[in-house]
């Protein structure tokens, strides 16, 4: 194959990847300058969906995928959704939803090709979302009131696309996150990496997101402590951050309180926003059989109007049991991988991804359907992946000289 061909195939695989990310932006958020129906967002985003797979599909004709439990495990949490949501108790959305994470599951599938262990897809990730963050400070810069309204507190939101804080601080710390180990890692410089790690830090502290910030840290730390025994960077790096920590702590320990309660009442601190109401409530509600095992069908992650905010009481109220196990399933089979896997660069991203998710499924849902935590997770499956093994060419025997029959004579005597 040759080398044009190689990129070009490289950049449609990207373009894929970007419409992936494109598709789970989702729809709903705060006002944006020039008001967008959700009807246009909506078809935007099932069109990024559709285009991917066509992509995904134009370039990999032969249809060869590489073995991969976490994609595996994704197809069967098909069978929970779609036997939920043909009892259409969740209406015909549910349908629509279950064809959804079909055709996302199907894209994942193609792309799978080029999993290979390499760094390919977190730089794709890396620039994407960046591009993403660059459309919120673009807002922010055109109109400050629209990016920070009180509705939501003060807290930055997209005001050129819809996007809440939460989904801005969760991609302004996976960037950070994946950038500050390329990093360690050598794979970038510092004048590159600062490009991107300094706005994003800026629109992660606008956000007040507590979630993705904890994430972050947690992430980092348990990412880095991967490689101090094969890094003198990340030996380094931790040293650092841990007195950099410490010294904040003590010197601005008031101000970072005051950001981290966002001025919340003790009470509302205590109930997560409100969260562990709903929570209660849907652990409460009654449920026949069948929805005990396979959930009542996907819908829009809410509970009697409000948003449910937990991965794992979302696919407990949508997929059941059946598909709490199945998710459960593929966080355990990532991080065993991992856990697995001779200390490097990947593996310390795989880590960090893995880790976020987890942390973020406490008070974030989409583990469950189609959405920007399963991408993470994809981009850790596609680091942990084994290497495609490559067959050396032989080369061709040469052809052998007739023996003469003098020759042959002498060699018999």
């Amino acid at each position: 194959m040759s080398p044009d061909h190689t990129d070009h195939t490289s950049k449609i695989v990207g373009t894929a990847w970007g419409l992936l990310i494109l598709n789970t932006l989702g729809s709903a958020g705060a006002k944006t300058i020039v008001p967008l129906p959700r009807s246009l967002i909506q078809m935007v985003t099932m069109g990024a969906l559709a285009a991917a797979f066509a992509l995904a599909l134009a370039v990999n004709l032969r249809l060869r995928v590489r073995a991969s439990a976490f994609v595996f495990l994704l197809t069967l949490l098909l069978v929970p959704s779609v036997i939920s949501s043909a009892n259409l108790e969740s209406g015909f959305g549910a349908l629509f939803r279950c064809a959804r994470l079909a055709l996302f599951v199907g894209t994942l599938w193609l792309l799978s090709r080029w999993w290979d262990g390499g760094l390919t897809f977190v730089r794709h990730h890396i620039r994407i979302y960046f591009a993403v963050l660059g459309s919120v400070a673009a807002g922010l810069v055109i109109s400050p009131g629209a990016a920070m309204p009180e509705l939501y507190g003060g807290r930055l939101v997209g005001a050129l696309w819809p996007l809440t804080p939460p989904q801005i601080g969760q991609y302004a710390a996976v960037i950070i996150g994946l950038t500050v180990l390329l990093v360690l890692g050598r794979r970038t410089d510092r004048g590159s990496a600062a490009v991107v790690i300094v706005p994003a830090l800026v629109l992660l502290a606008l956000t007040h997101t507590r979630t993705a910030t904890l994430g972050l840290f947690i992430g980092l730390a348990l990412a880095i402590g991967s490689l101090v025994l094969t890094s003198a960077a990340a030996r380094r790096f931790f040293a650092w951050a841990v007195l950099c920590a410490a010294v904040a702590a003590v010197g601005f320990g008031s101000a970072l309180q005051a950001w981290f309660l966002r001025g919340q009442s003790q009470e509302n601190f205590t109930s997560l926003t409100g969260r562990a109401k709903v929570w209660d409530a849907l652990l409460a509600a009654p449920r026949s059989t069948s929805e005990y095992l396979f959930g009542a069908g996907l819908g829009d992650k809410s509970f009697g109007g409000l948003p449910i905010d937990n991965s794992w009481l979302a696919v407990y109220h949508e997929q059941g049991l059946t598909g709490v196990s199945l998710v459960a399933a593929i966080i355990i089979v990532l991080g065993g991988v991992a856990l697995l896997r001779p200390p490097s660069l990947q593996r310390a991203c795989a880590i960090f991804l893995i880790s976020y998710c987890a942390i973020a499924s406490y008070t974030e849902a989409g583990l469950g359907d189609a959405s920007p935590y399963l991408l993470h997770l994809a981009v850790a499956a596609s680091l942990l992946a084994a290497p495609a093994a490559t067959t050396p060419l032989s080369k061709p025997e040469a052809p052998r000289r007739p023996v003469p029959r003098w020759a042959q004579r002498s060699e018999v005597t």
